[in-house]
């Protein structure tokens, strides 16, 4: 026999048993094959796989006053994370954080946290959600797992929208940290947060920036404006080296159609008109041991440094 049809007020997405109940929908209903269970208390038509509809699922099932944390909440807020790392948020348990009070969440398929009255908290995709600066210093708790340069990516994203300067981009992160007692992981959020800077756009042009810092170059500006000779806007480079006027430009894959790379020789072209130097930067340029130190050493030259006193 085919299941009977559910009541329109549960809607098309999850729900818990006690809405089911209340809706006059018996036990026996709710276990018939047609539906699944996330967790113990909810209840879906379809088994969810992306990560929004698993804690959508799984929140119908949690007591109130829980939020979504540290990986999970990094994937739900779009913060970019080690490939790894998103793999695991995407597959593996949720991340749960309850008030100290009510302890940890403890359930298959969840990673119970405590703590959540000394957080801010945001509804992202109708889920409560952990604020992306309080799971910048949760993301602190993983140890190794995440290092400097990763939380440094993390903590460029969180900051992309503040555009007021260095010590406004690390207050909005500092501010948490400082108000937890003896966090875990603290050492690198603090070296971390130092190499903070706003205006950054993808996690490369981070991992750029750090790269020439770590080997002794002057800190290029990221993401700066430049204009010709009349003071007229020409570009905006990903990183300048202003009094050099070179200006590296990451080459991501957003660059390789025909169109993309066709409107970036014509603003080459025209930045070497006002006598600017534009270098490409790759992914492997960056990641990759040999291409690095070619990269650094290219860079070197145009910007009239001794790789001898550089850290190649």
């Amino acid at each position: 026999m085919h299941p009977s049809d559910l009541p329109e007020s549960l809607g098309s997405g999850a729900f818990s048993t006690s809405a089911a109940r209340a809706a006059g929908v018996p036990a026996s209903r709710l276990r018939r094959a047609d539906l699944h269970h996330p967790t113990r208390g909810a209840h879906v038509r379809t088994v969810p796989t992306a990560l929004v509809d698993r804690a959508a699922g799984y929140l119908a099932g949690l007591p109130d006053g829980r939020a979504f944390s540290h990986l999970t909440a990094a994937r739900l807020h779009g913060l970019p994370l080690p490939a790894r790392l998103e793999q695991e948020a995407d597959d593996g348990p949720l991340h749960v954080m309850a008030n100290t009070s009510d302890g940890h969440t403890r359930r298959r398929g969840c990673t119970g946290h405590r703590g959540l009255e000394g957080r801010s908290a945001a509804v992202v995709h109708g889920l409560p959600v952990v604020a992306p600066e309080d799971t910048w210093c949760d993301l602190g708790e993983l140890g190794h797992r995440l290092g400097v340069d990763d939380l440094v990516v993390v903590a460029d994203a969180v900051v992309a929208t503040v555009r007021t300067g260095v010590p406004d981009a690390q207050w909005m992160l500092r501010r948490p940290l400082e108000a937890r007692v003896r966090p875990r992981g603290k050492v690198r959020l603090l070296e971390a947060l130092d190499l903070v800077r706003p205006g950054v756009r993808s996690p490369m042009e981070t991992r750029g920036r750090l790269m020439f810092v770590r080997a002794g170059f002057p800190e290029p500006e990221v993401n700066g404006v430049v204009t010709d000779r009349h003071g007229e806007w020409l570009a905006e480079g990903d990183l300048v080296w202003r009094e050099a006027r070179v200006i590296g430009e990451y080459q991501g894959a957003d660059h390789a159609s025909r169109r993309r790379r066709s409107a970036d020789a014509s603003r080459r072209l025209g930045l070497e008109g006002e006598g600017w130097t534009v270098l490409e930067i790759w992914a492997e340029d960056v990641l990759v041991g040999g291409r690095r130190t070619a990269c650094l050493l290219r860079f070197a030259r145009e910007l009239r440094l001794d790789p001898r006193h550089l850290q190649i």
